[in-house]
């Protein structure tokens, strides 16, 4: 068996329930996931979409897949009948799409805003300026904006890192409390929206995240081990 059941555990208890347990399962054989779900674990996020379609099909149904990867629009009708949270919608026109293809799936759609907040501009996300502009949100039905998503510098100063998802708690805080208000500066719109996820932090900078007030963290490689990058 490749997953580590005793780092499983140990999560388990360090969350106790105060934060989603996203298992990033990218790249991983079916029988990982499956003695994952054997434990009773029941979230798993994929990263590629192909991947996300043929492990959902050959997998228990009551899994709920997060996607997690940076999404294309044209590849959204392929996990719209079943996805339960995208967490990467970094643009207008893919939340646009996934609208669409909510609603011909009769579906709403849970999605997390993914905020750039990481030195690295090879990172994709809205910069936190912009949500001012999203007040359009509240025009579509079938897309429903539970959050924020952040990813920290890949960095070993963890001072940078604490104040990357310090910053990103604020946003998600003044947003939140913005869901009754006028939308002002860096918040936007969202009485038609309940923010309440707050997803940052991965194997390495978990504990960070969760000290700076994340709720849903994604981790891989402390369950699975190292991934294989042969994709």
């Amino acid at each position: 068996m490749a997953i580590n059941i005793e780092k499983f555990r140990y999560l388990q208890n360090q969350l106790n329930g105060k934060a989603t347990l996203v298992a990033v399962s990218k790249t991983k054989p079916l029988e990982d996931l499956q003695a994952l779900y054997d434990l009773g674990h029941r979230d798993f996020g994929e990263n590629y979409v192909q991947e996300l379609v043929d492990k959902a099909a050959l997998l228990p149904k009551d899994i709920r897949w997060h996607f997690l990867g940076h999404l294309q629009s044209n590849k959204v009708k392929y996990i719209a009948p079943f996805v339960h949270l995208i967490h990467g919608v970094d643009s207008l026109s893919l939340l646009k799409e996934i609208d669409k293809q909510a609603t011909k799936n009769n579906r709403v759609i849970d999605c997390l805003l993914q905020i750039h907040i990481a030195k690295e501009e090879t990172k994709f996300g809205f910069d936190p300026s912009e949500l001012t502009a999203l007040h359009e949100f509240t025009q579509w039905k079938n897309v429903n904006i539970l959050g924020l998503m952040g990813m920290a510098s890949f960095s070993d100063d963890k001072n940078l890192i604490k104040k990357e998802f310090a910053n990103l708690k604020s946003l998600f805080d003044a947003n939140k409390q913005s869901s009754d208000k006028e939308a002002s500066d860096n918040t936007i719109e969202t009485k038609d929206f309940q923010f309440t996820v707050l997803s940052m932090g991965m194997s390495g900078d978990y504990e960070i995240a969760l000290e700076q007030g994340s709720n849903m963290v994604r981790i891989g490689s402390l369950l699975f081990g190292e991934r294989n990058y042969q994709h």
